[in-house]
């Protein structure tokens, strides 16, 4: 096949999700961000440490909203963002001087390490890319960022999608554990 033509794809559009997905879909993103940005604004902006990052966002759209993929199960989860969040903190230390270098190395070590390690996540590039560039608040935390927010932040999203994601009779999470 011509390398150009690859491009145009060639699949089909997925089908759209029905109203009863959106809305528990919806109900399981706000529950989840809510609590972790509770956690994070009530409980640990006073003392210096963070709960809520960016790479969240996107976690949720798998686990509320693609809770059958792959990708959105706890060990993807959990896995992608913890192992992510510490080669993050270890390209900063190491070539912080360079961020630019240690954004490119935290990014592609931590999708071959989630690939290893059967952890893809997504938001784990993210969350490595946040350990770089997330200024002198992430910095600061060194590898307590691994626990806190990552580890800790992921924990609380698992368990709101635990609950959530199985109270409708037709939806069922998670596919696998490991």
């Amino acid at each position: 096949m011509n390398y150009l033509q690859k491009m145009k794809g060639g699949g089909q559009s997925p089908p759209k999700v029905g109203s009863f997905e959106v809305l528990w879909s919806w109900i399981g993103s706000f529950l989840g961000i809510a609590a972790v940005a509770l956690i994070h604004f009530k409980i640990l902006d006073q003392t210096g440490l963070m709960m809520i990052i960016g790479s969240f966002g996107a976690s949720a759209v798998l686990i509320y909203g693609a809770i059958r993929s792959p990708l959105a199960q706890p060990r993807n989860l959990l896995g992608g963002h913890i192992l992510s969040a510490a080669i993050g903190v270890t390209a900063y230390q190491a070539l912080g001087g360079q961020p630019w270098l240690a954004a490119a190395l935290a990014v592609s070590t931590s999708i071959a390490l989630m690939h290893l390690t059967k952890t893809l996540h997504p938001p784990g590039g993210a969350t490595a890319l946040i350990a770089v560039i997330g200024g002198d608040n992430v910095h600061n935390l060194g590898y307590l960022y691994v626990l806190v927010p990552a580890a800790l932040g992921a924990i609380v999203m698992l368990i709101i999608a635990l609950i959530v994601n199985n109270i409708p009779k037709n939806r069922k999470y998670p596919e696998f554990w490991f």
